[in-house]
């Protein structure tokens, strides 16, 4: 049976990746969506990109792309390496990198290129890195950098009444837009909890796998769901991210 499985941000944690894969059986009848911030933190991110481009030639995937993918790919384009990305995880990404041919680093460049900013599914279920806050949806978007940094989506589900009605004229309308809406971005470590949090009809998971969390792999039918060990123990000897 095909699953349509969502997986949180991962930030070089290969190890987890790895390790959530085999936990939910995944298998090439499975679609995997993956939410973005495949980079900087742990000391994989490189290998992360590489296991990722050749998962797509075997099985369906779609990737969106998040604020820290964005980073790494100006940095493969153009150098750019600004000093808050490289205290956010960037420096282990650029260290990742330092035995790649230019054939190879080009072949990466072109996989980041190709990410989405956002997707939707024949269910009408969202799929966004961070969010949007036009009231129209995020093909109305004035900025685009809202798909990878916004956390005003976030915070309008965590702050509402969770028991208004969607019939009510109180319910935030750019939340009636979708059935569902899955995003990462802002780690639920931030409300003290290490699972995904489900508001109004949202989903989050990124469950902190830049820090002290582990990574989250969701099958968005039935929210069943399987977590890696908290990556500080699976790179006892690393830091991941700074902060956030």
């Amino acid at each position: 049976m095909k699953r349509t499985l969502a997986i949180g941000d991962i930030h070089g944690g290969f190890k987890a990746l790895k390790q959530v894969l085999e936990r939910a059986n995944v298998t090439e009848n499975d679609k995997l969506i993956f939410l973005g911030d495949y980079v900087d933190g742990w000391s994989e991110s490189s290998k992360i990109i590489q296991f990722l481009i050749e998962l797509s030639e075997k099985q369906e995937c779609i990737f969106i792309k998040g604020n820290h993918d964005e980073w790494t790919e100006d940095w493969l384009s153009f150098g750019n390496a600004p000093d808050i990305w490289l205290f956010n995880g960037g420096q282990s990404t650029v260290d990742s990198y330092s035995q790649y041919s230019l054939e190879k680093l080009e072949t990466h460049l072109e996989f980041f290129q190709r990410m989405k900013n956002y997707y939707i599914d024949e269910d009408n279920r969202l799929f966004i890195h961070a969010g949007y806050s036009s009231m129209h949806g995020p093909e109305k978007e004035v900025y685009s950098s809202n798909y990878r940094w916004d956390r005003t989506l976030w915070e309008t589900a965590v702050a509402m009444d969770q028991k208004l009605s969607k019939n009510s004229e109180l319910y935030p309308k750019r939340l009636l837009l979708y059935n569902e809406i899955f995003i990462g971005h802002t780690p639920t470590l931030h409300l003290g909890i290490k699972e995904p949090i489900n508001k109004a009809n949202v989903w989050n998971l990124d469950t902190g796998a830049a820090f002290t969390g582990a990574l989250t792999i969701m099958d968005v039918d039935t929210k069943e769901f399987w977590q890696s060990d908290p990556l500080p123990n699976l790179y006892p000897d690393e830091k991941g991210r700074n902060n956030d």
